[in-house]
């Protein structure tokens, strides 16, 4: 038992690799499974990339243990299984750190967004860069200093330090906690907060728990081993615990399979309970359209908008019409609901407005940064100008072509015969899938099936972008 607890190779350290291990597998499960199954397009915004740093860091967190305590069993010291490689470098500032500082990040937003009522002035990856230097700091001193032991264990004023500065970190997410608490969130994102905070904490409790029983009796082989064991069995289930859609992400948490709620939501007008009334769900007179009739007209006919875009997504142009439908959700939340008002604003910025954007419009530079400079994101006219643009492109180029298209044909046949039977509501409609838009040309394997040529749409893409 001596020799395994300092080299590594003990019966439970197997047991605690399995169980890390299958962390590992479940962590990437869990945040992966949601976009595999539900085919959710990926954002190139910091909603997507932080949830995925924070997998990295969680795996880099979980390597470092085993890797810094002697979990497994090696002939030769290599360069590579260094102390402060592992113990310092890793497990600080690309692990827990790392981990910590995603999260006050990610809280960071939710501050200004539903607090301030305004996107953060400051880019988040500037600001997970500020606030991770100083882990970056405290391990260099660690490296010049040198204060590690042969097995990864280094004084107690080390201890204090570094204990002190993870400590620090959990106390600032106890502060945004309090400045958000007020805030009625609707994705459990307050929830989540708090699950992170305890398991910061209860990561800290155990660390030190670990520290005192291996560093106060070294000559206890069987406490050492105990101890290890229990630093990472405990810390594979708290990276599981601390991971959470909900706070960048809250449409993919709804969709996320650790959720038990039966109903599913596909869009976030749908996930925020924005009902469908008003005009947009009165019964659609049976009389033939007129192409003479405003297209802002036109588009309040929930038939002739579902035809037109689908039309629009054939030439793959869709985006243009899908911010409309989204617009609309937008302006039926009453301004009184400012929270429910914020989440669909962020969510038309994250997916139309912000640079990269999934399904991006064109839009002038000096409209998009009116929207993303707007000093509160409920405002009624908060797209009003965006929309104004797209419409006029819409009138210019895709409502030209619409009206000699199959899909205007189809809408007229389908009218006349709802006219005659009007049971034909039920037993047809029109398949009408909103994921289309965000394939762009080069990436459609079955870009040939929906062409403009075979739409009868011309190519916009030069009048477009």
């Amino acid at each position: 038992m001596a020799a395994c607890s300092s080299k590594g190779g003990c019966p439970s350290d197997y047991v605690a690799l399995s169980a890390a291990l299958l962390s590992m597998i479940l962590l990437l499960l869990k945040a992966t499974l949601p976009y595999m199954i539900h085919k959710i397009p990926r954002s190139k915004g910091s909603s997507f990339w932080l949830v995925a740093i924070q997998v990295i860091a969680s795996l880099n967190l979980l390597l470092s243990i085993v890797m810094a305590l002697n979990f497994l069993k090696f002939r030769k010291r290599h360069w590579w299984r260094s102390c402060y490689l592992w113990a310092v470098w890793i497990e600080g500032p690309l692990g827990f750190g790392l981990l910590l500082s995603c999260r006050i990040t990610q809280i960071f937003q939710l501050y200004y967004i539903f607090v301030k009522r305004r996107l953060p002035p400051i880019r988040s990856y500037i600001f997970l860069l500020l606030i991770l230097l100083p882990w970056v700091a405290l391990a260099a001193v660690i490296q010049i200093k040198k204060p590690l032991n042969d097995r990864c264990h280094m004084g107690t004023l080390w201890i204090i330090l570094v204990m002190g500065l993870h400590a620090l970190y959990v106390v600032a997410l106890i502060a945004f906690a309090g400045a958000v608490h007020h805030v009625e969130f609707r994705f459990h994102e307050l929830k989540d907060l708090w699950r992170g905070i305890l398991v910061s904490s209860a990561s800290i409790g155990i660390w030190v728990a670990a520290y005192v029983m291996n560093e106060v009796r070294e000559d206890i082989s069987w406490l050492e081993i105990a101890s290890r064991f229990l630093l990472l069995v405990m810390t594979s289930a708290l990276v599981l615990a601390f991971f959470s859609f909900s706070i960048s992400q809250p449409l993919v948490s709804l969709m996320s399979l650790r959720k038990k709620n039966p109903k599913e939501y596909k869009t976030m007008s749908q996930a925020l309970g924005i009902p469908d009334s008003g005009i947009l769900l009165q019964r659609e007179s049976t009389s033939i359209l007129d192409p003479n009739e405003p297209l802002e007209k036109l588009l309040l006919n929930r038939r002739f908008r579902q035809s037109f875009m689908e039309f629009a997504d054939s030439c793959l142009a869709g985006e243009s019409v899908h911010f409309y439908d989204e617009v609309q959700h937008f302006d039926k939340i009453p301004i009184q609901d400012s929270v429910r008002r914020i989440y669909m604003a962020r969510h038309i910025i994250e997916k139309y407005i912000a640079a990269g954007a999934p399904m991006e419009v064109n839009i002038s530079h000096r409209i998009r940064q009116e929207i993303l400079s707007t000093n509160d994101l409920s405002h009624t006219d908060l797209f009003k100008n965006a929309l104004g643009e797209l419409m006029q492109l819409m009138k210019l180029n895709l409502a030209r072509d619409y009206w000699s298209s199959m899909y205007f044909m189809k809408l007229e046949e389908d009218i006349r015969m709802r006219a005659v039977d009007p049971e034909m509501e039920h037993a047809s409609g029109w398949n009408f899938s909103p994921k289309l838009s965000s394939v762009h040309c080069s990436d459609d394997p079955f870009q040939h099936e929906h062409s403009p040529r075979n739409s009868g749409c011309h190519n916009h893409d030069s009048e477009l972008r």
